[in-house]
């Protein structure tokens, strides 16, 4: 399968809860953001994040496919219960992006670097 189809299958997975199966898209040990994690603490982190906002949906805003490499800015349009990144959303619609870059290693994320973007949030709740 090309990598764009298994990342678009991986978001699929996300948007489907169907974290059971994250090791179909993920090594059992990877890097996120720098930090060394465990298929089951990446999995933790998902999970938490649905916790935190659960009408959280992964959107393809921009996807770029090279070599091993995935680029991707995801579009997100959802409700955070209370604070999210340290801002104070108590549930308020908002939208903003995700600019995540990934290495794949034999069909499957080695490596995430994610930037998520707090001041289109921000700007929201000012208004």
């Amino acid at each position: 399968m090309e990598l764009e189809a298994v990342y678009r299958a991986y978001l699929d997975c996300l948007n489907e809860r169907g974290f059971d199966r994250l090791g179909e898209y993920v090594h059992g040990a990877l890097e996120y953001n720098g930090a060394a994690l465990t298929l089951d603490d990446y999995r933790e982190l998902l999970a938490g994040d649905v916790a935190a906002i659960p009408d959280l949906r992964y959107v393809v805003d921009l996807l770029v496919v090279d070599g091993e490499h995935v680029a991707c800015r995801l579009w997100f349009d959802c409700t955070p219960r209370g604070t999210f990144r340290g801002l104070a959303v108590d549930g308020r619609r908002v939208g903003f992006a995700e600019h995540v870059f990934y290495r794949f290693r034999e069909g499957r994320i080695a490596q995430v670097w994610s930037v998520i973007d707090t001041d289109a949030v921000r700007r929201q709740l000012e208004n």
